[in-house]
Formats: structure tokens, C-alpha cells, sequence
């Protein structure tokens, strides 16, 4: 990876995002793992991961890995998802969190020499354009292996570095088991999907 030992580094981690991305790549994320690699690559200011949330459910799928996240490391960033039914009759949750995640990196990217965006959306052109301007490095880490591929071109080209996620996928994926056994309270992945558009 494309990092100096001395970089203020800073994650910008697109939940559902990431989790589509590895899962069109067939694996799990162990975020115990992702986070140890930062930590290795240069000074990790802060990691931020963003998802929507189904709030006016007695269980929401993805809070075991919210709360999880949020005890090891992770600084959480949450909205209430909105839940809708599409023109065909099915039931669908959207959960953008493009802005959240456009304001944050804009408003920290002077504290920091270094942002890492697990996103392939290509909406975040602008975004990384606007903090490259104020000095700060962009990697992007997404993937085009995947079918359709899910980085778009134009973030690609408008990062400094992009990262295949699938190249990471040794140090970062799951135990093929589906458990992390070295860390047995790690929770599953959430089942349901959040449309992003």
C-alpha cells in the first residue's frame, strides 16, 4: 500500500458499500483485521464507519455489528433507514450516507494527510477532488472484479491510489467458517441490504 509511516491517516468507511463489495467478492470483512492494518500503514486518527439503520424494528440485523464496531475502535455514524415499497410490490430500505460522509471528510481533511474511502461510488469524484485540493491524499478501495464492477471509473481515476479490494481479501477476510475464532463475540454480517441510490 501507498501510505508514509508519519501520515495522519483517516477511514471513510461506506457501510453497506463495503459490505456488498466483499460480499460480490465472496467473503466476509473482519474489522478487527482491517482496522490492524491501518494501524500498521502510518497514525490512525479516526475510523468512521457509516450505516443506516432500521430503527422502528424490535431487532434490527445489523446492530449486533454497530455496537460491536463502536466498542473496538469504530466511530459510528447512524440514520434511521427508510423503509418503502417500489413500483413492483417489494419491500425496499434505503439508507444513503453520501452527505455524512462528504461532510466529515471535507470538515477533518485538514487534520489529515491521508483519507481512505471504502466506497466505488462515483458521486464521491467531487468529494475527492475537494479534499485533494486542500492537500490531503485520497486512496479509494472498492472493486472492478466484481460483475457489473462497483468502483466507478472517474472515482478511480480521480484518486490518488486505488486499492482492489479483492487484493485485500488475505488479510481481511472471515475465517472461511463463517466465525472469527480468535474472537468469538465478533458479530455476523447484517442479512439485509440497504439501497444506496
Amino acid at each position: 500500500m501507498d501510505f508514509y509511516k508519519d501520515e495522519r491517516i483517516g477511514l471513510f468507511i461506506d457501510g453497506s458499500n463495503l459490505y456488498a463489495a466483499a460480499r460480490s467478492l465472496g467473503f466476509d470483512i473482519d474489522y478487527k483485521q482491517l482496522l490492524n492494518i491501518f494501524k500498521n500503514e502510518g497514525k490512525l486518527i479516526r475510523t468512521l464507519y457509516y450505516t443506516a439503520l432500521l430503527e422502528d424494528h424490535e431487532y434490527s440485523p445489523i446492530r449486533p455489528l454497530v455496537d460491536w464496531l463502536d466498542y473496538n475502535g469504530y466511530t459510528m455514524v447512524t440514520k434511521p433507514a427508510k423503509e418503502f415499497t417500489d413500483s413492483a410490490g417489494r419491500r425496499k430500505v434505503k439508507g444513503n450516507m453520501d452527505i455524512e460522509i462528504a461532510i466529515d471528510a471535507i470538515e477533518m481533511c485538514e487534520q489529515l494527510d491521508h483519507i481512505v474511502l471504502f466506497s466505488g461510488d462515483g458521486d464521491f469524484r467531487r468529494l475527492v477532488e475537494a479534499v485533494q485540493r486542500r492537500g490531503t491524499r485520497v486512496t479509494v478501495i472498492s472493486t472492478v472484479r466484481s460483475h457489473p464492477p462497483m468502483a466507478a471509473d472517474e472515482l478511480r481515476r480521480q484518486a490518488d491510489v486505488f486499492i482492489e479490494l479483492e487484493d485485500l481479501k488475505e488479510k481481511i477476510a472471515r475465517s472461511s467458517n463463517g466465525r472469527n475464532d480468535d474472537h468469538p463475540d465478533y458479530p455476523e454480517e447484517p442479512h439485509y441490504d440497504l439501497e444506496t441510490g
